[in-house]
């Protein structure tokens, strides 16, 4: 039996019924990883000395009936999440031998519900990048077709996913980076609203948009894992006060009288002709449900993409400031000074996309272009956070494609930056807001022989995401 190609609500009843141990499941997967990894590059660490001390707490957990849904079930990890003893290096030289002394929130929980960590996995640069391939460290491919990119900047957290080298993982959420590469690889993948999962411990990249959350491979074990990260915690000044987290209360019921939005402007020029497709035919999946479906407007989305790369890289100016060759991390030699102790250790510790919207941030930041860039961008924010509110007095969740195109191959867009930045159009708006969206996979497209999936998403208020769930587990089950 292939344990680990089955879901979290299988394998939990199974390690409940004692048919299969927590042990059992570690050695499984991880002899998964070692058969398949080397094709797919999903993980930067490995940690097998870990995983089987974790999988031994498990196995006593259920002895003793405290075990949860998530006791022995077996996750990977981004690498930008603090792991205690464990290498975090957010797949940069910076950071390429970095061991943490505390875990981070997100970590903790995930111990204390007894789930298993396997290992670490790839991203983008401090996750500044749409496939992965900013890593400095290894190559990601997708699953579903090797020569193409997994997506980013959680592209190795939905990889080990896809290739079921894992039961779920957890990736960070910035500008899209759950669920454009869950769209990529044809998983499901979850932004939750923004301050429902503590960031404390995630190494931050643009602290007003960072979000963690599941990449899964169905709609109810990622209401299972959120549930289990979700929690208020202290640590985090942004960390939201105490909230219903039932998200798979709505799960089964019908949507009638559910109202959803089709915002035009998700659908025009830049979209894959197959990718509106597939999300419009999905559409129509949820209208036989039981939902309500309505062509509806968003203009204010067109000011999304300038002001979040405005707002992000500024934030990422400020926050990678630390990483100077001082205090930890990498520190490059033959320096005489400390001004060129800081210009030699960013320069060979930081990778061309870092360094670049590092630049850009302090450009925008500067004195004579605050007003014209930071706070023009700021403004647009406020004007799209408007504009979504008034759509939501009249619908309950909006639908849309999670990616303008699928996945492309390995190579094709990596020298080409405005290229790589259109590649977010449909995902950072969501970001901008601090609101809820999962994206679904919703069919594939075949392109030069590979077999390219895609994803749509639902984009909901703030606190919606039982009703999201509701609304993509109908959309799954019809399927």
């Amino acid at each position: 039996m292939k344990f680990h190609e089955m879901d979290i609500a299988a394998l939990s009843e199974l390690l409940q019924s004692r048919t299969v141990s927590a042990k059992e499941l570690a050695e499984d997967a991880l002899a998964a990883i070692a058969e398949k990894d080397g094709r797919y590059g999903a993980y930067l660490t490995v940690a097998a000395e870990e995983a089987y001390r974790q999988a031994e707490a498990a196995d006593k957990m259920l002895a003793d009936g405290t075990a949860g849904v998530l006791t022995g079930i077996p996750f990977a990890m981004k690498d930008n999440i603090c792991t205690k003893g464990i290498r975090t290096t957010c797949a940069s030289k910076m950071l390429e031998n970095w061991l943490p002394v505390y875990d981070a929130c997100v970590t903790e929980r995930l111990k204390a519900a007894g789930a298993v960590m396997l290992g670490k996995t790839n991203m983008d640069e401090f996750a500044m990048g749409s496939s992965t391939e900013s890593s400095a460290l290894q190559l990601t491919r997708n699953p579903a077709a090797p020569d193409y990119v997994p997506g980013g900047s959680s592209g190795g957290s939905a990889a080990a996913v896809a290739a079921h080298e894992c039961a779920f993982a957890i990736g960070s959420d910035t500008g899209g980076s759950i669920r454009q590469p869950a769209s990529f690889c044809g998983v499901v993948g979850m932004k939750p609203t923004y301050g429902t999962v503590s960031r404390y411990g995630l190494v931050a990249y643009a602290s007003s948009f960072d979000q963690i959350g599941p990449l899964t491979k169905t709609v109810a074990d990622n209401a299972t894992v959120l549930e289990a990260i979700s929690c208020h915690d202290r640590r985090d000044s942004t960390s939201l006060p105490e909230y219903d987290t039932n998200y798979s209360a709505l799960i089964g019921k019908d949507l009638s009288g559910m109202r959803i939005g089709l915002p035009q402007e998700y659908f025009g020029e830049g979209i894959h002709p197959e990718v509106a497709a597939l999300v419009r035919k999905a559409a129509e999946q949820l209208e036989n449900a039981g939902a309500v479906i309505e062509e509806c407007s968003l203009p204010a989305v067109s000011y999304a993409l300038p002001a979040y790369y405005v707002l992000c890289c500024a934030e990422a100016s400020s926050n990678l400031a630390r990483f100077d060759g001082v205090r930890y991390g990498f520190r490059a030699e033959g320096f005489e000074d400390l001004d060129q102790l800081y210009r030699k250790t960013r320069t060979q510790g930081f990778g061309r996309e870092v360094r670049r919207r590092i630049m850009l941030g302090n450009y925008v930041l500067s004195a004579g272009y605050y007003d014209a860039y930071y706070k023009k961008a700021q403004q647009a924010r406020t004007l799209l956070i408007g504009a979504f509110r008034e759509l939501f007095a009249k619908y309950d969740m909006l639908l849309a494609p999670t990616a303008p195109t699928p996945a492309y191959k390995i190579g094709e867009k990596s020298s080409d930056p405005m290229e790589m930045a259109l590649g977010d159009i449909c995902t950072v708006p969501v970001n901008l807001g601090g609101l809820p969206a999962i994206s679904v996979p919703c069919g594939k497209i075949t392109q030069d022989g590979a077999e390219l999936p895609v994803g749509f998403q639902l984009i909901g208020p703030a606190f919606s995401e039982a009703k999201l769930y509701q609304a993509a587990a109908a959309y799954e089950a019809a399927e």
